[in-house]
Order: structure tokens, then sequence, then C-alpha cells
């Protein structure tokens, strides 16, 4: 069979990498080529585009790349007539694959939606193009199942690929002291920092991190880089504040860690499925009242995953204004000194892993799309 997948950010790219190798593992013929990343090319197939090149976030910076973003769609649509795949399977990245899943369905093709776009959260009114241009929706979140069905729309769930991801990472086993010695950082407790995946991301929140860092001199923090992001990037927050700056070991550094600050999105989710205690931050320009806007049009009560799925504040939600020093501050006291607070964090953590499913989420999915295609 010839599969055509299409991913547009980091996240996207890890959950296509395990479609990718069961798919693989299913049709022995599978023909795969893909807009990605490097863990997607890992498990082969034709990489077209990198996320690297299709990461434009914020309505001024998509106004200045409009011709760019264009042109990457009628590239696609082209690529997508000359390949003649038996399926296209598209994942997250909404605003780019709602317009493929539309070109693809008029022409013909089966479209496969693996991974939804948020729309439970904001852009309700994309269920419209969902039910009309999408065959068959995977979704990875419990709760997803539930919205879908409000519309009389089905969609499969099969449990969450990061499961999987997680229990097949690097370093699962490793100890705290062959974790620090391998990377040579001090022995002291870790205060990991994950400020997104997108520059824009990290230069409105990483500089409100950092500002704590004065205050836990008992405690060293380490920044969890993003692999499309250099170095000397991240370097120009830092100045000459004693902070590590550790590339492509993100589930390690969260791993041994006793606290993290994590910005909004996936990476909660995956700090909270690895046990460590976390404060989720988020921040973009605009100011208070552009946050007040956006949080009005929001059709959910939370911004993390976290407390999407659990449907109540299992972490603290530090989001524009509210992200400051003292809320920081207040927060970190209470995950690191309060025992019975962060207790409740990681008890809440162990009934959310139990929502979440059970592992081989991907290689179920992957054999759903098999079996589909060969009716």
């Amino acid at each position: 069979m010839k599969y055509y997948i299409i991913a547009g950010e980091a996240s996207g790219d890890l959950h296509g990498s395990n479609l990718i190798k069961s798919l693989k593992s299913k049709d022995k013929n599978a023909d795969i080529r893909f807009w990605g990343g490097d863990l997607m090319k890992t498990q082969g197939g034709t990489l077209i585009k990198h996320y690297h090149d299709l990461a434009f976030m914020g309505f001024l910076t998509v106004l200045l790349h409009l011709k760019t973003i264009l042109n990457n769609i009628k590239f696609c649509k082209n690529d997508i007539r000359k390949f003649n795949p038996d399926v296209i399977i598209l994942i997250d990245y909404p605003g780019f694959n709602l317009r493929i899943a539309e070109f693809a369905h008029n022409a013909g093709f089966k479209v496969y939606y693996y991974i939804s776009p948020k729309i439970w959260a904001w852009k309700q009114s994309r269920i419209k193009k969902i039910k009309k241009f999408v065959d068959k929706m995977y979704v990875i979140f419990p709760f997803e199942k539930e919205f879908y069905e409000r519309f009389n729309y089905e969609v499969d769930f099969q449990g969450n690929p990061l499961i999987d991801a997680l229990e097949n990472r690097e370093g699962k086993n490793e100890t705290f002291s062959e974790f620090i010695n391998r990377n040579n950082l001090e022995n002291k407790p870790i205060i990991s920092l994950l400020a997104g995946s997108r520059k824009q991301e990290i230069k409105m929140i990483l500089p409100e991190m950092l500002k704590v860092v004065d205050y836990y001199k008992d405690y060293q923090f380490v920044i969890a880089a993003a692999p499309a992001i250099d170095k000397e990037f991240y370097q120009q927050f830092i100045n000459d504040k004693k902070i590590r700056i550790i590339f492509g070991q993100t589930y390690q550094i969260v791993q041994q860690s006793v606290a993290a600050l994590v910005a909004s999105g996936t990476a909660t989710l995956e700090t909270a499925m690895l046990s460590t205690p976390q404060v989720v931050c988020y921040k973009f320009k605009g100011g208070k009242y552009a946050f007040l806007l956006g949080m009005s049009l929001l059709k959910v009560k939370y911004v993390s995953l976290v407390n999407l799925i659990m449907n109540k504040e299992v972490i603290k939600e530090l989001l524009q204004h509210n992200l400051n020093i003292n809320n920081l501050k207040t927060e970190l006291n209470k995950i690191l000194f309060d025992k019975t607070y962060r207790q409740k964090m990681l008890d809440n953590y162990k009934l959310l892993k139990i929502k979440m499913g059970k592992s081989g989420a991907s290689d179920r999915v992957a054999g759903l799309i098999f079996s589909s295609l060969q009716e």
C-alpha cells in the first residue's frame, strides 16, 4: 500500500514515527511518503518537507509567511497527485491539514486523521470540515470520543501513543548519579525548564522562568532544549546564570528532575506521565486583555492536557500576566517543600495514567488502517 503522511510539528513527528514503524510491521510492501521530521525519517520512507520549515505561529507570522504557506499547500497537492496514495494520513496541524483533507476528499483519495485537531478547545466550527472530508478519525484522548459523539461523528480511541514513546525511552532505568555524571552536571536536585518548541514561545516564556533561578541556590536548572532551536538562541537569555542547555534528552532530564516548569502543550502530559511535579507556563504577545479575550473564546476550563483529561486542576496553570516571579516561586515552593501538596499531585498522576489507556496505541491504529484499506 502507498501511504502519504503529513505531520507539521515536533509532537506529530514523534507520533508519526511510531505509526510508520507499526505500518511497516503490518504491511511489508508499505511505500511511505511524508512531511515530518527526523524521527519519522529514521523509520524509513521518503521525507518531502521537514516540519522546521512549516512552523509558523501567530497571526502576524502567518501573514508574513503567507506566500510560503500557500506555496507549500500547492506543492503538497501536486505531490499527492503524483504519488497517488491509497490513503492520506493527517496528524494534527489543522490549519494546513484540513485544507489538504478538503482537496484530497474531492480528488477521490481516502483521508484518515490520526490525532485530532484540538477543536474541543477552540474553532469548533472545524467539525463541519472534519465530518465532510475525513473518512476516519483516530483520537488519542478519552474525552475526545465523548466530544465527537455530541456532533454525531464516530471516532476511534485506541489509547495514547505517548505511552509507547515513554516506555521505550532511552535511559529509562538510569540512576540520578549516572545521569549527572554522563552530562557533567552538579550533584544537586534538578529543576527542568521546558519553554516550548518554537522560538516565539521560548522568547516569551523562558525569560520568565529564569527569574526564579537565583532563589533556589540548592538546585540546578537544566533547559531541555527543543531539537529545532540552536544553542545560541537559548544562550542569549541566560547571561551569566549557570544553567545547562541539553539537547535530545528531554525525557531523561524530566525523569531525573524534582520539579519542572513546562510550557503548555504535549510536554505537560509527558512530564506528568514521567511523574515529575510541574508548573504549567504560557505567555504570548498582547498582554492581559489579549489573554482575557483569548480565554473567552476557549470552550474548555483548562489549558493543559493534564487538567483537561482529569477534568480538574491537578497542576497549576500560570498564563500570560499570571506568569510572574511571585506566582512561580509560590508554586515551586509548594512542589518542593509541601509534602502533602506534592503527593496529591503525584497521586493524581497515577489516576491520569489509568485514563490514558494501555500501551500499543500506534500498533493498534496501524492495524486498523491496514485492515480498512484491504476491505
